[in-house]
This record gives structure tokens, C-alpha cells and sequence, in this order.
């Protein structure tokens, strides 16, 4: 493990940042130059339309075609509105002759970024390796920020908090979120070059409080405690060692995330939380969410897995190869035969892709919830997220006396929805809808209908089921006895809270 200063002066970062934000370089700057019609050729790989739209020599165009695009400028032009050879001494740039002249290139990619507070920021990584390019990225490749990025983002919970650690930090993105939620920041990588381009994507976005350090996993951060956790790990299962630091660990198949949520626990403070994206494997004879769950289950941590998506073994090789950009070459049929050969010698029939968050209650009780939501929520996902384990934990502790004494409420947002033919006297179905947060469906019986009707917090459960109960006609005491299972589901799904 090393502690690592950062990689730019601070003078010459703010200089940098200072230009970029003067030729409005930024996410809404770069949106509007650029416009819909390059932006939708960029997402499909093609650069033609984006060359076109920051042509000529103002200020932003060459910014845009230096740093976005990876095309080199005029050495005349660039040296006009950067400090060219201070960046080339700190090998954000090279100087090379071009066939018009001497021209900049870019050794990195700068894109916009916006921080949490509004302010502009901006993230540095290794330059993009275009599918056809022929190109493959090296093992020490450094990402850019993506979808799993901001995934990661939506997910992580309100602070304020005192310390906060980006383990796994690449480009340093998930860093720059939590500089706004942790009055100290510590950020970590095994590859070095990462932990450098996270320095600099720090530095250019004016963060001054964060710590960097190399090593694996919690090594760098062998003895400390912190009030939050985030990671985006290198997830991936292949058959294979470590072919790029920043997707694949050398653990096996989904080993390197069991490890995360096994050793997180120990360097979290009581009541902090910890945040991952994961893979995990579906195999013949064993439940994917048993499993999972059971890495939190004896942690003292409260937990909340949710799957969003589920690839076979076919589609989940494609991805990366195309991600590795290895399609079209020798290599592509050797390595996609090598990798479905592995996942039928493990039995792995398909591999899952979702969250994890534990919350270091310190309790023997504490309870796990597994799932699986593949429709779109309410994002961001960390403002009401705490909610969420709240109420799983809640339900669990609710004995059935307990609930049955409780005063519970209805969730704001939801609603109810019946179907029935036209002029029947009973409904077909009932549901309960979430309008917001997680927009969960849950069928309901007419007793919980009539309980949603008029539950307000304001009286206990049990006498509401005995009103229930006379205007049905039914008994009151299997009233109570059959309700509280229904209920505390109900409860654990966010449909109701116990108000007091």
C-alpha cells in the first residue's frame, strides 16, 4: 500500500480549470455545441458529425475536439488558450508533428462533469478504445465514467457524513460525489495509474479534502473506519486472471464481491453504510438469493440486495468482448469458446448484475432483504433508501402482538386499484400501487383494502381490524390472527410505516 500526493499542481489545476470553465467546457456547454444529431453518432461510435460541429479554431470546438474527441489541434491554436508544455511535462499531452504542422494531442480523455452542488468538475481517464479501431486496452486501462458509474451514484445514500472511502476509485468519479456528503474522503485502487488520473480528476474539480492511496481492496485502509462505503469493484467473471485491472479481479467467479460485503462490516463506524455494485452466479441447484443474502447474514449489518438484471452465459461474453473491443479479431472465437467452456464447467447458468447496501446496525437481528426489481424506480435511489431497510427492518422485529398494537399508516404516494367486470359486486383484484420511491405492485385481500382505507396512524391496528371485522361479518380474533403475516409484508415493502 502507498499514499499518493496528487499528480498536478495546484496551481496549473487551476489554471486548467479555469480555462475550461471560462469556454464553458462543461455538461451543458458541451451538450449544446455538440447537439443531438452528433451526440446520437457519438453513442453509436461514430465522430464524423462531432468533427463537424467543433470546427474552426474558437475556443470550445478545439477544447472539445482536443479532449472529447482525441483529435489533435494546431500546435499554434492549442498553444493560444492552453499551457501546453506544463501539461506535457505532467503527460496530459504530447507535442508531435502532424501533417499540416506541429500539433496537440491528448494522452487523456477530460470530460465535463457536474458536481453535486451544481459546480462544474470534471473526470480524467485513458482515452476510449473504439470498436474497428484495432486497438485493445492495456491492463492498466483506466475507464471513464459510464452507466454502471452512475448507477452506482443514484444509489448512494444522503450525508452529511465525517469519512467516506471510493474503494475501487478508477477515474475517481464516485470521489467527486462523495466530496459533497463527507467532510474527508479517501480514495483507493490497486492499479496506479488509476489512483493518478482520480488525483487529477480531483484536483481539476477543486476538491482539496480527499486522500488517495494504492493497494487491494481494504488494504490501504487496513485500520480504519468509515461513516460510508461506495464501490464500483472489478466484477467480473471470466476464466481468466486479470486481463483488465479496472473489470476483473484474480478471485474466482463472483468471489471478489462475497469478499466486499464480508469484510466491509469491519471498517464501518455503528450505523454506516455501505454501498456496491455486484455480479453474482445463477447455477444449477443453488439460489442465487440464498447465497447472496447469506454473505450479509451474521455481519451485524442490515441488508438490501436487489437484482435488476439477469444475462445467460452467451449474452454476458458478448458484452465484454465488445467491451474489451475484441470484436473482429483472432482472438474473439477463442476467447468467447474459452469462456462458455468455463461457465459449463462451473454449472453457471446465468450471472446477475444489481446492488448491495448494508447498514452497520450491530445487531444479532439484524435482517436482509433479496430481490429482484427489474422495472424502473424512482431515481435517485439514495434519498429514500434508508426508508427502505427501515421498514424491512421494522417488519422483522414486529412480533405479532407487537404489530397488532401498533399504530400504522399508509405510506404517502399510494394508491389503490381495483378491476372488476362492470356491475359486479366484488372486484376481481385489488392492488396497492407506489406512485414513487421503488413503485412496487402488491395484490391485496379486502381486509388489507379496508385497513389501507383507514389506517392514519392515529389508531392501533388491532381495533381496526374488530371495526373491520363486525362490518364483514367476520370474526374478529381470525381477524387478527390471519392479518399481521399480510401486513408485515406490506410494511417490509414499503406500503405502510408504523407511525408511533
Amino acid at each position: 500500500m502507498s499514499e499518493t500526493e496528487f499528480p498536478l499542481p495546484r496551481g496549473l489545476a487551476d489554471r486548467l480549470r479555469d480555462i475550461l470553465v471560462d469556454a464553458d467546457y462543461t455538461v451543458s456547454g458541451v451538450r449544446d455545441r455538440l447537439g443531438d444529431a452528433a451526440a446520437k453518432a457519438l453513442a453509436r461510435e461514430q465522430l464524423v458529425p462531432a468533427l463537424r460541429a467543433t470546427g474552426g479554431e474558437e475556443r470550445l470546438g478545439l477544447l472539445l475536439r482536443l479532449w472529447w474527441l482525441q483529435a489533435p489541434i494546431p500546435a499554434r491554436a492549442a498553444r493560444s488558450i492552453l499551457p501546453v508544455d506544463e501539461l506535457a511535462e505532467t503527460g496530459l499531452v504530447t507535442v508531435e508533428e502532424g501533417p499540416d504542422g506541429p500539433a496537440v494531442r491528448a494522452l487523456v480523455h477530460l470530460g465535463p462533469w457536474e458536481l453535486e452542488d451544481g459546480r462544474p468538475g470534471f473526470v480524467v481517464s485513458d482515452p476510449k478504445v473504439r470498436p474497428g479501431s484495432g486497438a485493445v486496452p492495456g491492463n492498466d486501462h483506466v475507464v471513464g465514467a459510464g452507466g454502471a458509474s452512475a448507477n452506482l451514484s443514484r444509489l448512494i445514500v444522503d450525508g452529511p457524513f465525517e469519512r467516506a472511502l471510493d474503494l475501487g476509485t478508477g477515474c475517481g468519479v464516485q470521489a467527486l460525489h462523495l466530496a459533497s456528503r463527507a467532510r474527508e474522503v479517501v480514495a483507493t485502487d490497486l492499479n496506479p495509474r488509476a489512483v493518478r488520473l482520480a488525483g487529477i480528476s480531483l484536483a481539476l474539480s477543486g476538491v482539496t479534502g480527499a486522500r488517495l492511496a494504492q493497494g487491494s481492496l481494504f488494504e490501504p485502509v487496513r485500520d480504519e473506519r468509515f461513516d460510508l462505503i461506495v464501490s464500483n469493484p472489478p466484477f467480473v467473471i471470466t476464466p481468466e486472471s486479470a486481463r483488465f485491472t479496472y473489470r476483473e479481479s484474480d478471485l474466482p467467479g463472483d468471489t471478489v464481491c462475497a469478499e466486499l460485503v464480508r469484510q466491509a462490516p469491519a471498517h464501518l463506524t455503528e450505523g454506516g453504510w455501505a454501498q456496491f455494485l455486484a455480479n453474482w452466479t445463477h447455477t444449477d441447484g443453488d439460489d442465487w438469493a440464498d447465497r447472496v443474502g447469506g454473505w450479509i447474514t451474521g455481519t451485524g449489518c442490515s441488508g438490501w440486495v436487489v437484482q435488476r438484471d439477469v444475462q445467460d452465459p452467451a449474452e454476458y461474453v458478448e458484452l465484454w468482448l465488445r467491451d474489451s473491443c475484441e470484436h473482429g479479431t483472432p482472438e474473439y472465437t477463442r476467447r468467447y469458446d474459452a469462456w462458455l467452456d468455463y461457465f459449463d464447467r462451473e454449472g453457471i447458468k446465468g450471472i446477475g448484475f444489481g446492488w448491495i447496501s448494508l447498514r452497520n446496525d450491530v445487531a444479532q437481528d439484524a435482517t436482509v432483504k433479496v430481490e429482484e426489481l427489474r422495472h424502473e424506480v424512482e431515481q435517485p435511489v439514495g434519498p429514500y433508501l434508508p426508508d427502505v431497510v427501515d421498514g424491512a427492518m421494522t417488519a422483522h422485529r414486529l412480533t405479532d402482538a407487537a404489530l397488532l398494537s401498533a399504530h400504522v399508516a399508509l405510506v404517502p404516494g399510494v394508491v389503490e386499484e381495483r378491476v372488476a367486470v362492470p356491475g359486479a359486486p366484488d372486484p376481481e383484484k385489488i392492488v396497492l400501487r407506489q406512485r414513487e420511491g421503488l413503485r412496487r405492485v402488491a395484490r391485496i385481500g379486502t381486509v388489507e383494502a379496508a385497513l389501507a382505507s383507514v389506517c392514519d396512524g392515529t389508531m392501533p391496528v388491532g381495533p381496526l381490524l374488530d371495526a373491520i371485522a363486525e362490518l364483514m361479518g367476520e370474526d374478529p380474533a381470525l381477524l387478527r390472527e390471519r392479518t399481521p403475516e399480510a401486513l408485515r409484508t406490506l410494511i417490509s415493502e414499503g406500503f405502510f410505516r408504523v407511525a408511533r
